[in-house]
């Protein structure tokens, strides 16, 4: 029987074959060269505006090379786009994506402490946590410590345009050169807005809590006055590892006590730190920025740093700590019992909350 001469509405199979017939016929159309989705015409900005949306929260990428990945599929996306009103095809969200600096990526075997059901787990509380956050208007910071850099005539690199070619170095020894910049970047993820704290020193949970308290002090507090918490998305290793007593305390004392602020660290599990906002919405810009320049002295590094714009609106202000830090740092037992740590009833090892204690007069 031919569904096209024989079709009946109480044909499950004829309307089945029809839709495919039609879904086929729209895809050679596009793969010869025409043009059926809206994606082809004027609406392509509206189109790519509406993929951004959903992919807000399930985006990773390069701190430097600025490549992006996501865990949804071209299907998926072209899916959630019809039942928003866009019909297009798998095909062109793929385009798309590529236009959007997305790319297909591979599966790498690398050893993790933490298990599958985990670490989707994790990243479900993380991405409800972040809603609840923006649904109140509360600030939402993304940390890390971006790559160390050695500061002096040594190369860069990446390529900028010049009339001549400049001469570096050809060793990067540590001796030769008048320091380390280590970079703590802030993510502002309700603002779009990048603080950098570039130390002089060690890369130290107290260095790391200060970069967090010094934007609190320069940007957080001014742009939020109404707020009462914070929430810091965070790696689980580094300055502020999940493990760390000193990051906790720190926490406790100089952000949460003096500022009266509910501070709630969703870390991000292990082998996890490309989907940390701050790597592929601060980091990679910066990279981009002084890709092919050596970085010859620190105001140099700042005002590269400084510089870092993006089409989206972006804007990142830094600042240097050349406070020194010691390393093994430790905190007592008796200390930890006193803080004011509340953890999470889901993966308590990357989930608690730090409240203000009542400080005695």
């Amino acid at each position: 029987m031919d569904c096209r001469s024989a079709w009946h509405p109480s044909s499950d199979r004829c309307q089945r074959t029809s839709r495919t017939a039609r879904q086929e016929y729209r895809l050679q159309s596009y793969s010869k060269g025409g043009c059926w989705s809206p994606a082809c015409g004027k609406k392509t900005p509206e189109i790519i505006e509406e993929i951004k949306q959903l992919m807000k929260y399930e985006t990773a990428g390069e701190p430097i090379g600025g490549l992006k990945w996501t865990r949804k599929t071209t299907k998926r996306i072209a899916v959630a786009l019809v039942k928003r009103g866009i019909e297009v095809s798998r095909n062109t969200v793929g385009r798309l994506l590529k236009q959007m600096d997305f790319r297909l990526r591979v599966n790498h075997k690398k050893r993790s402490t933490a298990t599958p059901r985990d670490r989707d787990k994790q990243f479900r509380l993380i991405h409800r946590r972040r809603n609840e956050f923006i649904r109140q208007g509360d600030p939402i910071v993304s940390v890390d410590t971006k790559k160390r850099e050695l500061v002096g005539n040594f190369r860069n690199p990446g390529m900028a345009w010049k009339q001549e070619a400049m001469h570096t170095l050809a060793t990067d020894f540590r001796s030769d050169a008048e320091g380390v910049a280590i970079p703590y970047g802030l993510y502002d993820l309700v603002a779009n807005r990048g603080f950098v704290v570039v130390g002089t020193s060690r890369e130290t949970p107290a260095f790391a809590v200060d970069g967090v308290v010094t934007w609190w002090q320069n940007e957080g507090q001014k742009r939020y006055q109404q707020s009462e918490r914070l929430l810091i998305l965070a790696d689980g290793g580094g300055g502020n590892r999940a493990s760390s007593r000193v990051w906790r305390a720190h926490l406790q004392e100089k952000l949460s006590d003096r500022y009266g602020l509910t501070v709630t660290v969703c870390h991000y599990p292990p082998g996890a730190s490309k989907w940390n906002p701050v790597e592929h919405s601060l980091f990679n810009h910066i990279s981009r920025n002084w890709e092919g320049e050596p970085l010859e002295s620190f105001e140099k590094i700042l005002k590269f740093i400084r510089t870092t714009t993006t089409n989206m609106g972006l804007k990142v202000r830094a600042v240097l700590n050349t406070k020194t830090y010691p390393t093994g740092t430790k905190i007592s037992d008796e200390t930890m019992k006193s803080l004011s740590i509340r953890k999470g009833r889901a993966l308590p090892q990357w989930n608690y909350t730090i409240r203000p204690r009542k400080m005695s007069i």
